[in-house]
Protein backbone atom coordinates (compact mmCIF):
# COMPACT_ATOMS: atom_id res chain seq x y z
CA UNK A 1 0.00 0.00 0.00
CA UNK A 2 2.87 2.75 0.97
CA UNK A 3 4.55 1.62 -2.61
CA UNK A 4 1.32 2.56 -4.68
CA UNK A 5 0.91 5.76 -2.18
CA UNK A 6 4.65 6.72 -3.17
CA UNK A 7 4.42 5.58 -6.96
CA UNK A 8 0.67 8.30 -6.82
CA UNK A 9 2.70 11.22 -5.04
CA UNK A 10 5.78 10.95 -7.59
CA UNK A 11 2.95 10.71 -10.16
CA UNK A 12 1.58 13.91 -9.18
CA UNK A 13 4.83 15.95 -8.67
CA UNK A 14 6.09 15.12 -12.36
CA UNK A 15 3.27 16.46 -13.74
CA UNK A 16 2.33 19.39 -11.94
CA UNK A 17 5.08 21.06 -9.70
CA UNK A 18 7.93 19.32 -12.01
CA UNK A 19 6.09 19.25 -15.45
CA UNK A 20 8.51 21.31 -17.11
CA UNK A 21 11.97 18.71 -16.50
CA UNK A 22 12.79 15.33 -18.35
CA UNK A 23 12.62 12.41 -16.36
CA UNK A 24 13.73 8.88 -17.44
CA UNK A 25 12.27 5.52 -16.85
CA UNK A 26 12.64 4.33 -13.21
CA UNK A 27 12.52 7.34 -11.74
CA UNK A 28 12.91 7.94 -7.84
CA UNK A 29 12.90 10.52 -5.51
CA UNK A 30 12.96 10.36 -1.51
CA UNK A 31 10.36 12.53 0.83
CA UNK A 32 10.99 16.35 0.52
CA UNK A 33 13.48 16.70 -2.28
CA UNK A 34 12.82 20.01 -4.36
CA UNK A 35 13.20 20.26 -8.19
CA UNK A 36 14.07 24.07 -9.16
CA UNK A 37 15.44 25.21 -12.36
CA UNK A 38 16.09 28.41 -13.77
CA UNK A 39 15.59 26.42 -17.66
CA UNK A 40 15.57 22.95 -17.11
CA UNK A 41 16.40 19.41 -15.66
CA UNK A 42 16.95 16.52 -17.65
CA UNK A 43 17.35 12.99 -15.76
CA UNK A 44 18.21 10.27 -17.11
CA UNK A 45 16.96 6.73 -16.32
CA UNK A 46 17.55 4.50 -13.01
CA UNK A 47 17.69 7.67 -11.40
CA UNK A 48 17.64 7.77 -7.25
CA UNK A 49 17.43 11.12 -5.24
CA UNK A 50 17.60 10.54 -1.52
CA UNK A 51 15.08 12.33 0.83
CA UNK A 52 15.61 15.86 1.57
CA UNK A 53 18.15 16.94 -1.68
CA UNK A 54 17.92 19.72 -3.82
CA UNK A 55 18.77 20.24 -7.38
CA UNK A 56 18.28 23.97 -7.39
CA UNK A 57 19.94 25.02 -10.67
CA UNK A 58 20.09 23.70 -14.37
CA UNK A 59 21.23 20.47 -14.66
CA UNK A 60 21.76 17.63 -16.92
CA UNK A 61 21.90 14.07 -15.45
CA UNK A 62 22.98 10.55 -17.00
CA UNK A 63 21.47 7.34 -15.95
CA UNK A 64 22.58 4.89 -13.03
CA UNK A 65 23.06 7.67 -10.79
CA UNK A 66 22.23 7.51 -6.93
CA UNK A 67 22.53 10.59 -5.04
CA UNK A 68 21.91 10.57 -1.57
CA UNK A 69 19.65 12.05 1.24
CA UNK A 70 20.78 15.90 1.97
CA UNK A 71 22.41 16.03 -1.06
CA UNK A 72 22.27 20.03 -2.51
CA UNK A 73 23.35 20.96 -6.26
CA UNK A 74 23.34 24.82 -5.74
CA UNK A 75 23.89 27.62 -8.10
CA UNK A 76 27.13 29.87 -7.41
CA UNK A 77 25.53 33.37 -8.73
CA UNK A 78 22.21 32.51 -7.00
CA UNK A 79 22.05 36.58 -5.92
CA UNK A 80 23.76 39.83 -7.67
CA UNK A 81 25.68 40.49 -4.90
CA UNK A 82 27.45 43.22 -6.31
CA UNK A 83 24.78 45.86 -7.10
CA UNK A 84 25.96 48.56 -5.33
CA UNK A 85 23.43 50.20 -2.62
CA UNK A 86 21.88 46.99 -2.44
CA UNK A 87 22.24 44.38 0.11
CA UNK A 88 22.24 40.95 -0.70
CA UNK A 89 19.40 39.39 0.65
CA UNK A 90 17.51 42.54 -1.42
CA UNK A 91 19.38 42.55 -4.76
CA UNK A 92 18.13 40.51 -7.61
CA UNK A 93 18.18 36.82 -7.78
CA UNK A 94 18.41 33.72 -10.43
CA UNK A 95 14.42 33.23 -9.53
CA UNK A 96 13.24 36.74 -10.89
CA UNK A 97 12.52 36.92 -14.67
CA UNK A 98 14.50 40.34 -15.04
CA UNK A 99 18.08 38.57 -13.59
CA UNK A 100 20.92 39.94 -16.18
CA UNK A 101 24.04 38.99 -13.89
CA UNK A 102 26.36 35.40 -13.96
CA UNK A 103 25.42 32.27 -13.84
CA UNK A 104 22.14 32.33 -16.19
CA UNK A 105 24.14 29.22 -18.82
CA UNK A 106 25.76 27.61 -15.61
CA UNK A 107 24.66 24.45 -15.14
CA UNK A 108 25.68 20.94 -13.70
CA UNK A 109 26.04 17.76 -15.57
CA UNK A 110 26.20 14.36 -14.07
CA UNK A 111 27.46 11.60 -16.42
CA UNK A 112 26.42 7.85 -16.17
CA UNK A 113 27.25 5.48 -12.87
CA UNK A 114 27.63 8.01 -10.70
CA UNK A 115 27.10 8.01 -7.02
CA UNK A 116 26.96 10.70 -4.93
CA UNK A 117 27.36 10.51 -0.67
CA UNK A 118 25.02 11.89 1.67
CA UNK A 119 25.18 15.47 2.36
CA UNK A 120 27.75 16.58 -0.29
CA UNK A 121 27.30 19.76 -2.05
CA UNK A 122 27.87 20.21 -5.77
CA UNK A 123 28.32 23.70 -7.69
CA UNK A 124 26.73 25.06 -10.45
CA UNK A 125 29.32 24.78 -13.91
CA UNK A 126 30.66 21.22 -12.72
CA UNK A 127 31.09 17.97 -14.16
CA UNK A 128 31.00 14.78 -13.08
CA UNK A 129 32.30 12.39 -15.16
CA UNK A 130 31.33 8.76 -15.89
CA UNK A 131 31.96 6.34 -12.99
CA UNK A 132 32.92 8.53 -9.84
CA UNK A 133 32.02 8.75 -6.62
CA UNK A 134 31.68 12.18 -4.53
CA UNK A 135 31.98 11.07 -0.79
CA UNK A 136 29.73 11.73 1.99
CA UNK A 137 29.69 15.38 2.86
CA UNK A 138 32.33 16.60 -0.30
CA UNK A 139 31.71 20.01 -1.46
CA UNK A 140 32.62 19.66 -5.33
CA UNK A 141 33.44 23.07 -7.12
CA UNK A 142 36.00 21.42 -9.82
CA UNK A 143 34.93 18.71 -12.86
CA UNK A 144 35.52 15.16 -11.54
CA UNK A 145 37.36 13.03 -13.73
CA UNK A 146 36.36 9.80 -15.33
CA UNK A 147 36.54 6.65 -12.54
CA UNK A 148 37.37 9.25 -9.76
CA UNK A 149 36.25 8.84 -6.26
CA UNK A 150 36.77 12.48 -4.37
CA UNK A 151 36.68 13.73 -1.23
CA UNK A 152 36.65 16.74 1.02
CA UNK A 153 36.00 20.45 1.30
CA UNK A 154 36.79 21.68 -1.68
CA UNK A 155 36.67 17.90 -3.20
CA UNK A 156 39.83 16.40 -3.96
CA UNK A 157 41.00 13.50 -6.25
CA UNK A 158 41.12 10.25 -3.68
CA UNK A 159 41.89 7.56 -6.06
CA UNK A 160 40.17 5.35 -9.01
CA UNK A 161 37.08 3.86 -8.28
CA UNK A 162 38.50 0.73 -11.13
CA UNK A 163 41.99 -0.11 -11.93
CA UNK A 164 42.49 0.24 -15.77
CA UNK A 165 41.85 -3.12 -16.44
CA UNK A 166 38.52 -3.29 -14.34
CA UNK A 167 37.22 -0.08 -16.04
CA UNK A 168 37.46 -1.83 -18.93
CA UNK A 169 35.71 -4.81 -17.81
CA UNK A 170 32.78 -2.51 -16.07
CA UNK A 171 31.84 -0.71 -18.97
CA UNK A 172 32.07 -3.40 -21.59
CA UNK A 173 29.60 -5.42 -19.26
CA UNK A 174 27.40 -2.51 -17.91
CA UNK A 175 27.05 -0.82 -21.42
CA UNK A 176 27.46 2.93 -20.47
Amino acid sequence: MLGIFKKIILFILKNTIWRKYVFGKNFHAGRGVVLWAKNSITIGKNFYIGRYSQIECDAVIGDNVIIGNYVAFVGKYDHKYQQIGTPTRLASAIRDKDYDWLGLQSKIIIEDDVWIGYGAVIMSGVKIFRGSIIAAGSIVTKDVPVNSIVGGNPAKFLRHRFNNAEWHEHTKHNSL
